[in-house]
């Protein structure tokens, strides 16, 4: 890909893909000349970390699902992507698995019942760690972007976070806004 800079939408990622369809980010980077995998690196069920448990409103400490999964760009990380799940919904599922799920989480979220309809971002320009330099390849003074998103049904309960760490010097954030 000729561009270093990403330009990401969040609606693709949030709507359920048709039976047949790639996952959203195989389609989006596929759209843009470039192939897009991910490694999931750990699935299952752990105790929520106090933020996550705040945002999935939840007690703190209680079981959640993660994918930690390791986004990539023509075999070049780009983002690290925690998603968690209520162990009530996730459970038991695919998404405690690590195997690729066909279509993507969304799309097995909607097989589920679960169906979200409303979404919150938050943006964090930060350092990163020095796990998540290593993982994303980034000299010491290249600083992140963190995304946290909360994902939340018709009765506005929150059913996925996700956390994910990109470099901010290869990533644009888009956001559209329809009014009325």
């Amino acid at each position: 890909m000729s561009d270093s800079t990403w330009v990401s939408t969040s609606m693709p990622y949030l709507t359920p893909r048709q039976k047949g369809q790639p996952d959203a980010w195989g389609a989006e980077a596929a759209a843009r000349g470039g192939k897009g995998s991910q490694r999931i690196v750990q699935a299952d069920e752990v105790p929520a970390p106090d933020d996550v448990a705040t945002l999935l409103d939840l007690p703190a400490g209680e079981a959640v699902v993660v994918r930690r999964r390791i986004i990539e760009l023509d075999g070049m990380p780009c983002e690290l992507t925690d998603t968690y799940y209520p162990a009530s919904i996730a459970g038991g599922t695919r998404l405690a698995a690590k195997g690729r799920i066909p279509g993507g989480a969304v799309t097995l979220l909607a097989e589920l019942g679960y169906i979200g309809t409303r979404v919150r971002e938050d943006v964090t320009a930060r350092m990163p760690s020095m796990e998540e330099r290593d993982a994303l390849r980034l000299a010491p003074d290249e600083p992140v972007l963190k995304l946290s998103r909360v994902t939340l049904d018709g009765s506005d309960r929150p059913i996925q976070v996700d956390m994910m760490v990109m470099p901010a010097h290869r990533q644009q954030l888009r956001y559209e806004m329809r009014i009325g």
